[in-house]
């Protein structure tokens, strides 16, 4: 569901600018000389978008459209081809994405969703309030190098730019390039298309660019930032599992889940997994000592079938099963009520007694619920936390990265927010660059598709009218496409 306070601050927001805006329109004595100041200064304010256009970029896109004639032409020659094949397959993806969630939609088991390539993303709802900052920045960051590859393309092929400007429709910033609409008109086909693909070509080649300096970050960073050695804890949730006197720390590192050792992010993701789906891990402890303790009653079962001993308040005591060391040819198991972290500490992973390598140990196992696990997490040179819960949790709990610094006076998020950065301009700029491509109406599709049928059908379908008839047609499909994907993605956000 969409949270409520978003919801009114946004709308309040608004409501507050379009009222202020109106008042001074209507205003007798303050209407000309605020008319006059929106003008000079480009802007101009309708009901949930504000817009800004200047001129001051005009010399920078001329200056760029003249760097090295050969080599921008077949820059944006390329660009013309990445984008018509961009063209088709962005109909087969948003068809493939719109089958994906019908079938998510008609799902009785949840196990049936997937994660899909294309998602529409709502602050507040499936986008977290403490990422807002990298996805606007990473969103006005991709519009503007896509208007850029406009503009640039435009000035070489001798199309006059009025101007560049950025916008927020709602709370999603953008930008966009003014161009001189009777030069572009006048040009052949194939020079508007290299003009209009250069948008959808620029964001493709950025988010390429992200994808190459997400995946060369370690190598940047390695002369401040070491990898490998483990994963870093940046937070921990307050009041979580992990939290805590002998929980974990800003600034540990954890080398190790039970018998799993932990490199990096991924290796902390595949242990927990790991650990999750597999039974219980038991430990080597000397059977000596180990007798079944009545002092918190007699084992007994819990609503799932598994066996508990320990009294519901003990903090530092945990319900261990073994196989009895006296009766070999019994199958029984014997419980033991014994304080936790004095009974693992320093021990031998095992899953039997067999395992054990000393002569009188034997294998005990902790007996919990049947999705809980106890994991021994290594975090040197601190004692080994313990964690008695849902793996996932874990996960949840504690934020983890692969950049330990060198030294002490580098902080310690910003490898965290490089990698969180890349991330969102590899997925908005390429979102922006499928989107753009889809043959649907007041997107770059539009124009491309147009410019393709007369680049490509004059000899065939020698009729104008019927060219226009059948770009008509394309676009109502593909406008109907697009629009069916996003109207079912924000009822699976907001309703699910």
């Amino acid at each position: 569901m969409i949270p409520v306070p978003l919801l009114v601050v946004v709308m309040g927001g608004w409501c507050a600018v379009y009222l202020t805006d109106t008042l001074l329109k209507l205003s007798p004595t303050h209407r000309i000389r605020y008319e006059s100041w929106l003008a000079s200064r480009g802007l101009m304010l309708s009901p949930f978008h504000v817009r800004w256009q200047t001129t001051a970029f005009n010399r920078l896109f001329a200056y760029c459209a003249r760097i090295n004639p050969r080599a921008q032409y077949l820059w944006f020659n390329s660009g013309l081809v990445f984008g018509i094949v961009a063209m088709v397959g962005s109909v087969v993806l948003l068809t493939r994405t719109l089958q994906q969630t019908l079938a998510q939609m008609t799902a009785d088991s949840p196990g049936v969703r997937g994660q899909q390539a294309l998602q529409v993303v709502i602050p507040g709802v499936n986008l977290p309030t403490s990422q807002l900052a990298y996805f606007f920045i990473a969103l006005l960051l991709s519009g503007v190098i896509h208007e850029l590859g406009h503009a640039v393309a435009a000035l070489r092929e001798q199309v006059r730019v009025n101007g560049f400007g950025i916008f927020v429709f709602v709370v999603y910033p953008g930008a966009f390039v003014d161009l001189f609409t009777t030069h572009l008109s006048i040009i052949s086909p194939t020079q508007q298309l290299r003009i209009f693909c250069a948008g959808v070509w620029h964001n493709f080649v950025l988010c390429v660019a992200a994808l190459a300096l997400l995946f060369l970050l370690p190598l940047f960073l390695f002369p401040v930032y070491s990898t490998g050695g483990g994963a870093l804890v940046t937070e921990v949730i307050q009041g979580s599992a992990a939290d805590g006197p002998r929980g974990l720390s800003p600034g540990d590192i954890v080398t190790g889940l039970e018998d799993c050792p932990v490199g990096g992010v991924e290796d902390w993701s595949s242990c927990l997994s790991r650990l999750s789906q597999t039974p219980q891990t038991g430990y080597c402890v000397s059977g000596a000592g180990l007798q079944p303790s009545w002092a918190h009653g007699r084992a007994f079962k819990r609503l799932d079938g598994t066996m508990d001993c320990c009294s519901n308040n003990s903090l530092t005591d945990l319900c261990f099963s073994y196989m009895n060391p006296q009766g070999k040819n019994s199958r029984g198991r014997e419980y033991a009520c014994m304080p936790v972290r004095k009974m693992v500490s320093g021990t031998q992973v095992c899953r039997s007694d067999g395992d054990c390598a000393a002569a009188a140990a034997i294998c005990v196992t902790p007996s919990l619920e049947n999705r809980t696990r106890f994991i021994r997490v290594a975090h040197p040179p601190n004692t080994h936390m313990l964690f008695v819960g849902y793996p996932p949790h874990l996960q949840y709990a504690v934020s983890l990265t692969n950049f330990i610094p060198r030294f002490g006076f580098l902080h310690l998020d910003l490898p965290v927010f490089l990698e969180t950065f890349c991330k969102y301009v590899v997925s908005l700029s390429g979102a922006l660059a499928v989107v753009n491509s889809v043959p649907c109406f007041a997107l770059d599709g539009q124009w491309m598709l147009n410019a393709l049928l007369e680049a490509t059908l004059v000899t065939v379908v020698t009729d104008r009218h019927k060219r226009e008839m059948i770009g008509f047609f394309l676009l109502l499909a593909g406008s109907a496409l697009l629009a069916a994907n996003v109207a079912l993605g924000l009822w699976m956000v907001t309703a699910r």
